[in-house]
């Protein structure tokens, strides 16, 4: 039960592939769109804040932090760090450091590519809402 409760987003995000893949077959109905975005919303949402990571951000030594921390987009317990990923997303030379971070290991790449993923799949379920 824990480790469900702490890779919940992996399911979710499975869950809208699944439904992607049945609606491609014909085996769900149209309204099942809704569904998939709610699904990729909240997958999306355990990615950037909640999925359990390396911290990643820049230490006093110009070193990555390597405590634990929430979300691809969350620092660690540092006061610090705790913004310092936010703040790199918006800041467009903070996003070679912020790249370097996001594939520091492979549960990292895991996770942001399965954040894409989230993503994708969010964006093409309100185009499928807003075209239908």
């Amino acid at each position: 039960m824990r480790l469900l409760r702490r890779y919940w987003g992996f399911l979710a995000l499975l869950a809208a592939i699944v439904g992607w893949i049945g609606l491609a077959a014909g085996k769900f109905l149209a309204a099942a769109i809704g569904l998939i975005l709610i699904l990729s919303v909240a997958a999306l949402g355990y990615f950037l804040f909640q999925a359990p990571l390396w911290c990643g951000a820049t230490t006093r030594e110009g070193e990555a932090c390597r405590n634990n921390s929430s979300g691809l987009l969350i620092g660690c317990h540092l006061r610090e760090h705790k913004w310092q990923k936010i703040k790199m997303a918006f800041y467009s030379k903070r996003w070679r450091e912020l790249n370097r971070g996001l594939w520091a290991t492979p549960r990292d790449g895991v996770t942001t590519l399965s954040g894409v993923a989230a993503a994708v799949s969010a964006l093409a379920a309100v185009v499928g809402i807003l075209v239908k």
